[in-house]
């Protein structure tokens, strides 16, 4: 009888380990499925054309613009931060849904690639500076454009810059540019993929509601409003100020979404898969 206990023991515990060593399996081959669809979407990013960066980057500047507009909008109107950056969330479905493209976005995808040497440093910095000055110029025009439209706007504008310019560089304005970073980063890797339409959408009021609900400071969403109100004449608003602030924000939004988004999900995929 105990022998026979004996061997029901063995028998489940068997059963049981082959049943993880199935899971391990699959883990594996899931992991690997999405390491591999990161690797193309990055080198597809890596491939383009200074061209066709310049213009995905333009275009993603002013599309999200329209959505600092709707914040902005909201803001005024009812005085809820929240709201607003619900209302904001616009300008990220619109930006995923034209396939234009964010500074930081580049955090995720061209780092596997980079990863996986489908991909050069030369290729990543090019594929950055690009979009990230593309972006500016596409909200520098966007802003221009408003501060003439909606002069109603111009005081909320200048105190909304403040917040950022009038930053100390000190450890709290340096953890609210990561978590910028690894906010937007997050919401990418959340939708390149996704085929459900509400999942896209809820990535989308994610990252909005952590970046602009929490006020993080980020390169590009952030210097909307400091060109607006460069464009509107704010005092205690210039352009040294203005670089000042893009200078460490954009430093600290790399070290936020690759080290804290992409660093973890490198390490998961080089455990499960032994790449």
């Amino acid at each position: 009888m105990q022998r026979d206990g004996h061997d029901a023991s063995t028998a489940a515990g068997n059963e049981g380990a082959g049943v993880q060593a199935f899971a391990s399996v699959a883990e594996g081959e899931v992991v690997e499925d999405e390491f591999d669809t990161s690797i193309t979407e990055g080198r597809q990013k890596l491939a383009r054309s200074v061209r066709v960066m310049f213009a995905t980057g333009l275009l993603g500047g002013m599309e999200v613009s329209l959505g600092a507009v709707l914040y902005l909008m909201v803001l005024d109107t009812t005085g809820s931060v929240w709201l607003g950056a619900l209302a904001f969330s616009v300008g990220f479905i619109v930006l995923f849904l034209a396939h234009s493209e964010l500074f930081t976005e580049g955090f995720f995808f061209p780092i596997m690639a980079l990863f996986a040497r489908r991909g050069t440093v030369v290729q990543v910095m090019r594929l950055w500076i690009i979009t990230l000055l593309s972006n500016l110029v596409g909200a520098w025009v966007i802003m221009w454009v408003v501060v003439l439209a909606l002069p109603q706007l111009h005081d909320l504008i200048a105190t909304q810059a403040r917040h950022y310019v009038d930053a100390p560089l000190g450890l709290q304005s340096i953890c609210l540019a990561v978590l910028g970073g690894a906010a937007i980063t997050l919401m990418t890797r959340m939708q390149v993929g996704r085929k459900d339409d509400i999942a896209v959408l809820a990535a989308s009021v994610v990252g909005a509601l952590f970046q602009i609900g929490l006020g993080l400071f980020h390169s590009v969403l952030s210097s909307i409003i400091i060109i607006g109100a460069l464009h509107s004449g704010a005092d205690g608003v210039t352009y040294g100020d203005w670089l000042g602030f893009l200078w460490y924000v954009t430093l600290f939004n790399i070290i936020g979404g690759v080290v804290l988004i992409t660093g973890p999900r490198l390490l998961r995929t080089s455990v499960a898969t032994g790449k």
